[in-house]
C-alpha cells in the first residue's frame, strides 16, 4: 500500500474532489502563512513583558500552548489602569497517558520552578501546567524535551494526544493497545522542524526561517481545518469514551489474536448554544481494517478531515459535521480510495463496558497496580507531596486516566502496605472512601485560567457533588454507579454530553442540565433544563432521583432510567409540586 504520507492514491490517480468551501477564515490564512508554524514566535518570546499577538495566539497552539490570563484579577486590574496578568496553559503529549517514574519526577519538579505548584490530569491522559509566564515558556519547554516528552500537536488543528485503556494489565489485548498508541501518536506528528528550533535549539529569529521547508507530508501548509481526536480501545473497556472521538478505534480480538479494528467515525462534543447547527455527536460504524493497514488507514481519515472539512466555518469544521452531512458509506468509500483497496463494514462487537481501575489490581506479571483519585485531575498539595514520594521511592510508572485520575503501575506486593500508609499519613483519600457520585466525577478548569469558560467548573465541582450526593442519600441511592460532568462552558472538555449527568456552563452562575445518556458512553444525554442556578442544581434533579427509586428497574442506571421514561415524564416529575422543597 502506498503511504499516505506521500500523497493519497485518489489524488494521483485523477485529483480529488473536494468541497466548494466559503471563503477560508483568518486561522486559515495564519496557518498558510506561518512557514510550518513558526510565524513570528521566536521573534516575540523574547519580549517578556507583552502578550502574543492574534497569529501567535493561534500558532502557540500547535506547540502545546495556551495564552490566556488571570481572569480573577482582570477587572480589579482593569480599574487600576494595569494591563492583564497574562499567563500561559502548557500541555504535555503523553500518549495513553504513560510515564515513566522519571519522567513523572521531572514534570512535577517543573510545577514549582515555572507553574502555579499544581500539575492538572486532562481527561485525554495528559498533563497540563497553569500560571506559566512568558519569561518561563522557553525553559519549562526544553525541561519537558529533556523528559523525553513533548508538547509538540497537544493542542492545535492537528492529531492531538491518542487515548486508549489505563489499565496495565500484562496480556497480549493491552500490551497491544499501548503500543498500537504510540504508534499512531508518533506517526501522526507534525513533520515542522519549528518546534525544535524554537523551543528547544533556540536559533536566533529569522524573518525567513522555513521558507524552503517543504509542506507537512500529511498536513499540508493549512494543516486540519479544527482539532482531531484519536481513541483506541476495546470495548470491555471504555475509559476512554471512545466514541467521543474524531476516529474511534476498536480492536477486535478473537481470545489473543488482533483480526482487525472497527473505525467508527465523527464524534465530539463541542457545541454553542442556542446554534442548532453545531451538536455533540457519537463516532458512528465506518469500516474495519485490516492488522497491518492501522497507520495508514488512521493517515487516510486525517486526510479526509483535511480534504473535506469546513474552512470557511470553525464552528462547523470539525469531522463530526463531514460524516453526518455526507454518511458512513459516503466515508468508507473515500478511505477505500485513498487507501487503495475496497473496505468492509464494521465487525460486531461485544457490548460495551466501563471497569473501575481505582484502588487496588493485579497486572497479571505478578506486580500491582493501584487507582488513585484526584479530584478534577488537580494534583496539588498534600497528594502532590505524596505520590512524589512513592514514585521517588518506589518507581512507579504512572498512568494518567482518562478519569483525571492516576495509576502507579509496576508495584511490587510486598510494598503494597507501605505505600498505602504513605497515603494515608499524607490525608490523600482512597477509592474506597469515596462514594460512587463523586469517584466517577468529571470537570474541566474553567475559570480563572480558561478564556472560553462562562462560569465555574473544577472550583465548584466538589461542591456540585456534595449536593447531589446529599440528595441520592435522602432516597437511598448513594451507592448508585453514576457519571457527572462538569463544564465551564459548552465546549465539552469533560465530556458532559456522555454519561448521566451533564451539567454545562450557560452564563455567571448557571448551568444547563442534561440526562439520559448511558453510564457505558454509547448514548448521548438530551437537555433537560436550562439556566439553573448553582445552588439550584442538586434541588432540579431531586425529583428525578425521587422518580428513579420509586420506578426503576432492577439494577438499571440513572441515565438509562431517565432515557426509558423519556423527557416527558421527567419534565412532569419537575413540574409536580415537591414535599418539602428548598
Amino acid at each position: 500500500m502506498p503511504s499516505l504520507l506521500t500523497g493519497s492514491p485518489v489524488e494521483r490517480r485523477r485529483g480529488a474532489v473536494m468541497p466548494k468551501l466559503d471563503a477560508p477564515s483568518k486561522a486559515e490564512a495564519v496557518k498558510q502563512q506561518s512557514r510550518q508554524l513558526r510565524g513570528h514566535i521566536a521573534r516575540d518570546l523574547a519580549d517578556t513583558a507583552a502578550p502574543f499577538d492574534k497569529e501567535g495566539y493561534s500558532l502557540l497552539k500547535f506547540h502545546g500552548i495556551y495564552q490566556g490570563y488571570d481572569r480573577d484579577s482582570a477587572t480589579e486590574r482593569k480599574q487600576r489602569g494595569d494591563d492583564k496578568l497574562w499567563q500561559f496553559m502548557v500541555r504535555v503529549r503523553i500518549p495513553g497517558g504513560r510515564l515513566t517514574a522519571g519522567q513523572y519526577l521531572a514534570l512535577d519538579a517543573l510545577a514549582d520552578r515555572y507553574a502555579d505548584g499544581s500539575l492538572r490530569i486532562t481527561t485525554r491522559q495528559s498533563i497540563q501546567f497553569h500560571g506559566v509566564v512568558k519569561a518561563g515558556l522557553k525553559s519549562a519547554i526544553g525541561e519537558i524535551n529533556a523528559a523525553l516528552l513533548t508538547t509538540l500537536a497537544a493542542c492545535g488543528d492537528v492529531v492531538r494526544t491518542v487515548t486508549t485503556s489505563p489499565a496495565p494489565i500484562r496480556d497480549a489485548v493491552h500490551d497491544r493497545l499501548e503500543a498500537e498508541t504510540r504508534r499512531l501518536s508518533n506517526y501522526l506528528l507534525p513533520r515542522t522542524g519549528a518546534y525544535h528550533e524554537i523551543w528547544v535549539d533556540g536559533a536566533p529569529w529569522r524573518e525567513e526561517a522555513g521558507a524552503s521547508e517543504a509542506p507537512d507530508p500529511l498536513y499540508g501548509t493549512r494543516y486540519l481545518p479544527r482539532k482531531f481526536k484519536i481513541g483506541l480501545a476495546i470495548p470491555e473497556d471504555n475509559t476512554i469514551d471512545v466514541l467521543t472521538n474524531d476516529l474511534a478505534i476498536l480492536a477486535v480480538f478473537e481470545g489473543d489474536r488482533l483480526t482487525g479494528y472497527n473505525f467508527l467515525l465523527g464524534g465530539g462534543h463541542g457545541m454553542t448554544h442556542n446554534n442548532p447547527k453545531t451538536y455533540p455527536r457519537l463516532a458512528t460504524p465506518v469500516a474495519f481494517i485490516q492488522p497491518e493497514d492501522l497507520l495508514e488507514a488512521a493517515a487516510a481519515v486525517v486526510r479526509l478531515h483535511r480534504d473535506y472539512g469546513d474552512r470557511g466555518n470553525r464552528r462547523h469544521a470539525r469531522l463530526k459535521y463531514v460524516i453526518a452531512e455526507n454518511g458512513e458509506e459516503w466515508a468508507r468509500e473515500r478511505l477505500s480510495e485513498y487507501l487503495c483497496k475496497s473496505l468492509e463494514p464494521c465487525r460486531e462487537m461485544p457490548a460495551f463496558a466501563v471497569p473501575d481501575h481505582l484502588g487496588w489490581h493485579e497486572q497479571g506479571d505478578g506486580k500491582l497496580y493501584l487507582g488513585i483519585p484526584i479530584s478534577s485531575g488537580r494534583i496539588a498539595g498534600k497528594t502532590r507531596a505524596a505520590l512524589r514520594e512513592i514514585v521517588n521511592r518506589f518507581r512507579c510508572d504512572p498512568i494518567l486516566m482518562p478519569s483525571q485520575d492516576i495509576i502507579l503501575s509496576e508495584i511490587r506486593p510486598a510494598d503494597r502496605d507501605s505505600i498505602e500508609a504513605m497515603l494515608r499519613e499524607h490525608g490523600v483519600r482512597l477509592a474506597g472512601d469515596m462514594r460512587p457520585a463523586e469517584r466517577w466525577a468529571l470537570a474541566c478548569p474553567a475559570l480563572p485560567s480558561c478564556g472560553l469558560a462562562l462560569t465555574e467548573a473544577e472550583r465548584v465541582s466538589d461542591d456540585i457533588v456534595a449536593a447531589i450526593e446529599a440528595r441520592l442519600r435522602l432516597y437511598g441511592l448513594e451507592h448508585e454507579r453514576l457519571s457527572i460532568r462538569i463544564t465551564g462552558c459548552p465546549n465539552g472538555c469533560a465530556r458532559p454530553y456522555t454519561g448521566d449527568i451533564g451539567i454545562i456552563g450557560r452564563m455567571p452562575g448557571y448551568y444547563a442540565l442534561f440526562v439520559g445518556g448511558d453510564f457505558e458512553g454509547t448514548r448521548l444525554n438530551a437537555p433537560l433544563a436550562d439556566k439553573v442556578p448553582l445552588h439550584g442544581i442538586a434541588g432540579m434533579l431531586d425529583p428525578l432521583f425521587a422518580l428513579y427509586a420509586s420506578a426503576r428497574d432492577e439494577a438499571e442506571g440513572f441515565g438509562d432510567f431517565c432515557h426509558r421514561i423519556g423527557m416527558p415524564a421527567l419534565q412532569r416529575a419537575l413540574a409536580a409540586p415537591q414535599k418539602g422543597a428548598a
